[in-house]
């Protein structure tokens, strides 16, 4: 038998097996990081992980503080037991050594073994917040055992309920040559192997499994949209952060200012890339330009490792919440099991929510209710889009009705004559929409376009009931005429009255 660590957990799997065979139901899209066994000068220095309710974090340890966190009599869970804008400590615990009953001048990030009223059998874990100087009960020259060197945001973090579950040996992963990121499910498994599958990301605001702030509620939205899939696709990587680019475009608004710490997670609220999300490796300062969106609290290592064009999976807390598109049955069941109680004026079978109050995540958990609106499912027209063909067209539909963010999405209705009917959604300025997907010989009934930038009425999205060989849904030529896709519920169209709001839901064929 070999020993492997995955995922922080200890694991022991028969000598020879491979990394499919200890992971079948392994995303096969996603890396994983491998940190193979190295040397250690263990008699120096060290590292230890320590798991908490708010993040993991890495401390190099002196040998006093390797010898501590490695003491059977460590007792486990260890709670935090006071904080302050200074210093956290967590125990207390027993322990031998001599409080010097000095003060002493600490750094952020120094771990130091300290006591309550000069008595060493209760001893406490400290983490230095910041630069200070404070008695802490320490031993002579300040009692530090160790450096916070990875997860320092999680000390921020850090509250009354929050504890220390664990401590798991880290090895030497920064030799590149010995620590990679791979897919190979046929790899060989080495004893001493660590294995990271995901990145777990805890939002800004989220903290012990709870709501305490919504101070980003909306650019914590944005990420659980733009993550939502499960992966982080990495379209940069420098030497001090990783970026996905999928959501660039986007408009976000600034909200939370802070430094970029190492496993920060932010988003860029202007310049071309505004609505890239992006991971910090190093610390560097704030930004303008950024707003913090959450921290790393599992799988640093993987955005240490990952290359442009690498995807690795990511958990996001809290799990995003968005009853919008549900039938009403479906939002009860859904708002029970997330313990968040439903207000309606209506009720029945076929109700389509189409709004939810509070809307976004954050405000929805800690509100602990929403209020909906619904509609008939007569009143809903279902649509598919036509990614193949115009990506870009159908990119800018979803933004404009919201089916970007929602399941079902809005338009307002324009007028129609004869076998056309028309929507005239709000266009902001600087979207271009260039052609694509241009129809040739025949406009079939159903068929949803967009006029693009060629004629004067850019941005008129139209469908027809009959076929046409000379215009196209919104009775434009067409060179003029970008096909987005398709009407289902070409009958309901017949009930729209000029300036209402259609509700629209995206389906698959």
């Amino acid at each position: 038998m070999i020993t492997l660590f995955i995922d922080g957990e200890r694991r022991s799997v028969h000598e020879g097996m491979t990394l499919g065979e200890i992971l079948p139901d392994r995303d096969p899209a996603c890396q994983v990081a491998v940190i193979r066994p190295g040397a250690r000068e263990s008699s120096v220095t060290g590292s230890m992980r320590l798991v908490t309710t708010a993040g993991e974090i890495t401390a190099e340890l002196l040998p006093a503080g390797q010898d501590i966190l490695q003491s059977p009599d460590l007792p486990f869970p260890l709670r935090v037991h006071w904080h302050d804008r200074y210093a956290v400590a967590f125990g207390p615990f027993p322990s031998r050594f001599v409080p010097a009953r000095k003060p002493h001048l600490y750094e952020r990030g120094d771990l130091i073994l300290g006591c309550g009223g000069y008595d060493p059998g209760r001893s406490y874990l400290i983490f230095s917040k910041i630069r200070h100087t404070a008695d802490h009960g320490a031993a002579a020259g300040g009692g530090v055992i160790g450096k916070v060197v990875s997860g320092r945001g999680a000390i921020d973090r850090w509250g009354t309920s929050d504890q220390v579950t664990a401590v798991t040996p880290v090895v030497n992963w920064a030799d590149t040559s010995r620590s990679f990121t791979t897919r190979d499910s046929s790899l060989p498994l080495e004893d001493g192997m660590e294995i990271i599958t995901h990145a777990r990301i805890t939002a800004q605001g989220f903290a012990g499994g709870r709501v305490v702030s919504t101070d980003a509620a909306e650019t914590v939205e944005h990420m659980l949209l733009a993550l939502s899939g499960g992966h982080f696709s990495v379209g940069r990587a420098s030497s001090t952060y990783i970026q996905d680019e999928r959501a660039a475009g986007t408009e976000v608004p600034f909200e939370v200012k802070s430094a970029r710490r190492e496993g920060f997670v932010t988003t860029r609220t202007r310049g071309r890339s505004m609505g890239s999300l992006y991971i910090y490796t190093r610390d560097i300062p704030a930004s303008p330009s950024h707003t913090l969106l959450g921290q790393v609290t599992h799988g640093l290592e993987l955005a240490r490792l990952v290359k442009a064009q690498d995807t690795f999976c990511v958990r996001v807390e809290p799990e995003r919440f968005d009853l919008v598109g549900l039938f009403l049955g479906e939002a009860r069941a859904l708002a029970t099991q997330r313990g968040i109680a439903i207000e309606t004026g209506s009720d029945g079978d076929n109700l389509v929510v189409v709004d939810q109050d509070p809307p976004t995540t954050l405000e929805s958990l800690m509100a602990g209710k929403v209020t909906l609106s619904t509609v008939p499912l007569a009143h809903v027209i279902d649509i598919t889009l036509d990614d193949s063909g115009a990506p870009g067209s159908c990119e800018i539909f979803r933004r404009l009705t919201g089916l970007h963010r929602h399941r079902v999405g809005k338009i307002p209705f324009f007028f129609h004559f004869e076998d056309v009917y028309l929507f005239k959604p709000l266009i902001p300025a600087g979207i271009n929409i260039h052609p694509e997907n241009l129809p040739s010989d025949i406009v079939k009934p159903g068929t949803l376009a967009m006029t693009n930038d060629s004629r004067r009425g850019s941005g008129l999205v139209g469908v027809r009931t009959s076929e046409n060989s000379e215009f196209g849904p919104t009775s434009e030529p067409f060179e003029g005429t970008n096909i987005i896709g398709r009407v289902h519920d070409l009958e309901k169209l017949r009930a729209l009255k000029e300036n209402q709001i259609v509700f629209i839901r995206e389906v698959s064929l």
